[in-house]
C-alpha cells in the first residue's frame, strides 16, 4: 500500500529504520509496524492526558490509550506522583509486600467472581496460567475459545486468534507444535449452537470455555442478548468451567468488569492493562476452591520474579482509586459513545458502508455494512479503505488503533472538543476515500 503524508516524520522515518535493523521488524509488538494499514509508523516521544506527541513533534488525540490502560489519562498526576514515592522505597523486591493485599482487596471487592487473585505481569501470563488451572482442577485437558479472541501469545491459543494474527493475516503461528493445539477446540462467537456441540461430540474432555466477554481483538464485538447467559448454562451442565478474558474490558466497560455490567459471573477471570495503570501487570482469579489449587497452597505450580512488582501495585491501586469517584463511567460512556455513533454517521453520510458501537470506555468501528457478530462478520469490512482512513486521520492528528481488527478507548481526559475535532477530520477523510 503507497500513501503519501503532509506529516513531519523524517526523525520517525530515521529512528525506525535503525529499529528494524535492532529488532525484528522494527518493534516488540507487531501491530505498531502499520503492516495493515501501510505508511511509516509514528515514534512516540511522549503523552499526557489524551494526547501524544511523536518525536517529530506532531501532536495526536490518542485513542489507543497504550491499548487500554490509560483510561484516567495518561501520566495522571495523581498516579505518577504515587509511583515517583514508591519508587524512592526500591523499584522490585521480589517478596511480598503490603501493595499486594490493598490491590488483591481492591479487585476482589469489584469483580464479582473473584475471591482470590495471583498477580503476574502480562495479559498472556495471567492467560496461559488461568489454562493451566482450568486443567489443573477439573482433570480435563480440552478448552474451548472463540474464533477471532485473543488471549495473549502462548502456544495453545494462537488458533484462529485474533489481534495482531487478524492483523498480519495468520491463521496459526510456525513453531506452535500441532500437539500443544490439538487440544483447544475452536467455535464462532456468539454462536451457542456450535458451542453445545463441541461438548457433545467431546464428553467429560473439555475442561472449560475461554473468551472476551466483548471481543475487543476482532475489532469491537459484543455478545448477541442470551449469549453469555447460555455459555453459563453450558459449562454448568457439563461440569466445566468459564472464563473471562477481562484483560481487556476489566474496570474499562463498567468497575466491576463485563461480569458486572452483564450479571454473568464467570469461574475465573483474567485481569490485565487497567489495573496496572500503565505498569507491566497481570492477574487471574476466581473462586476460593479453584485458587487454592495454585501454588504454594496447592500442587499447580506458577511463579514469576516480578509478580506483584511494587511500582505496578501502587499505579493500579492510584489508578482505580480514580475510577471509584463518582460519574466516572457515566462520563466515559457519554463520550465514548458520541464519538462511536458519530463515526458511523460521517461514514454514512459520505457514502461508506459502516457500522460500530460502544460500551463505555471501548468502541469499534467497521468498513462493513454488517452488523458484526463474529470474526467472520469482520472480516468483510474493507481493509483497504480503512489503511486509507487510518492515514488520512493521522495527517488530521487523530491516532487510532492501526488495524481494522482493533478496538479503540477513550479516557476520562478526552474532552468534548476532542471528540468534535476528531468528528470533523473523519468528515473530511471520508469525502476523500
Amino acid at each position: 500500500m503507497t500513501t503519501t503524508t503532509h506529516l513531519k516524520t523524517t526523525r520517525s522515518e530515521e529512528i525506525f529504520a535503525a529499529a528494524q535493523k535492532l529488532m525484528p521488524g522494527g518493534v516488540n509488538s507487531p501491530v505498531r509496524a502499520f503492516k495493515s494499514v501501510g505508511g511509516q509508523p509514528i515514534v512516540v516521544d511522549r503523552v499526557k492526558d489524551a494526547y501524544m506527541w511523536d518525536v517529530d513533534g506532531n501532536q495526536y488525540i490518542d485513542y489507543i490509550g497504550t491499548w487500554g490502560p490509560a483510561i484516567c489519562g495518561h501520566a495522571h498526576p495523581y498516579v505518577i506522583k504515587a509511583i515517583q514515592a514508591a519508587a524512592e522505597k526500591g523499584t522490585s523486591f521480589g517478596a511480598p509486600n503490603y501493595l499486594e493485599n490493598v490491590l488483591a482487596e481492591m479487585v476482589i471487592d469489584a469483580v464479582p467472581s473473584v475471591e482470590m487473585v495471583r498477580f503476574v505481569n502480562s495479559g498472556t501470563e495471567a492467560c496461559m496460567s488461568v489454562l493451566r488451572l482450568m486443567r489443573a482442577f477439573t482433570g480435563r485437558e480440552k478448552i474451548i475459545k472463540f474464533e477471532g479472541c485473543y488471549h495473549g501469545h502462548a502456544d495453545m491459543f494462537l488458533v484462529k486468534a485474533g489481534s495482531g494474527v487478524a492483523t498480519l493475516g495468520l491463521p496459526d503461528s510456525p513453531g506452535v507444535p500441532k500437539s500443544t493445539t490439538a487440544a483447544t477446540l475452536t467455535a464462532p462467537f456468539n454462536d451457542l449452537e456450535a458451542v453445545k456441540a463441541l461438548f457433545v461430540e467431546n464428553p467429560g474432555d473439555i475442561a472449560g470455555v475461554i473468551l472476551e466477554p466483548v471481543v475487543g481483538n476482532a475489532g469491537f464485538i459484543p455478545p448477541d442478548a442470551g449469549f453469555l447467559e447460555g455459555l453459563r448454562e453450558l459449562t454448568q451442565e457439563y461440569g466445566a468451567l468459564l472464563v473471562f478474558d477481562e484483560v481487556m474490558t476489566g474496570f474499562r466497560i463498567a468497575y466491576g468488569g463485563a461480569q458486572a455490567k452483564f450479571g454473568i459471573t464467570p469461574d475465573l477471570t483474567t485481569l490485565g492493562k487497567v489495573i496496572g495503570g500503565g505498569l507491566p501487570v497481570g492477574a487471574y482469579g476466581g473462586r476460593r476452591d479453584i485458587m487454592q489449587m495454585v501454588a504454594p497452597a496447592g500442587p499447580m505450580y506458577q511463579a514469576g520474579t516480578l509478580s506483584g512488582n511494587p511500582l505496578a501495585m501502587t499505579a493500579g491501586i492510584k489508578t482505580l482509586e480514580l475510577l471509584q469517584r463518582p460519574g466516572t463511567y457515566d462520563q466515559l460512556e457519554r463520550i465514548t459513545k458520541t464519538l462511536a455513533d458519530g463515526l458511523v454517521q460521517v461514514a454514512q453520510e459520505t457514502g461508506h458502508a459502516a457500522c460500530g458501537g460502544s460500551i463505555s470506555a471501548m468502541f469499534g468501528f467497521f468498513f462493513t455494512a454488517g452488523p458484526v457478530h463474529n470474526y467472520e462478520d469482520a472480516k468483510t469490512c474493507d481493509l483497504q479503505k480503512f489503511g486509507r482512513f487510518h492515514r488520512g486521520m493521522l495527517e488530521h492528528g487523530v491516532y487510532l488503533a492501526p488495524s481494522q481488527f482493533e478496538a479503540g478507548f477513550t479516557s476520562l481526559a478526552h474532552t468534548d472538543e476532542d471528540v468534535d475535532r476528531t468528528l470533523q477530520a473523519a468528515c473530511e477523510v471520508m469525502a476523500t476515500l
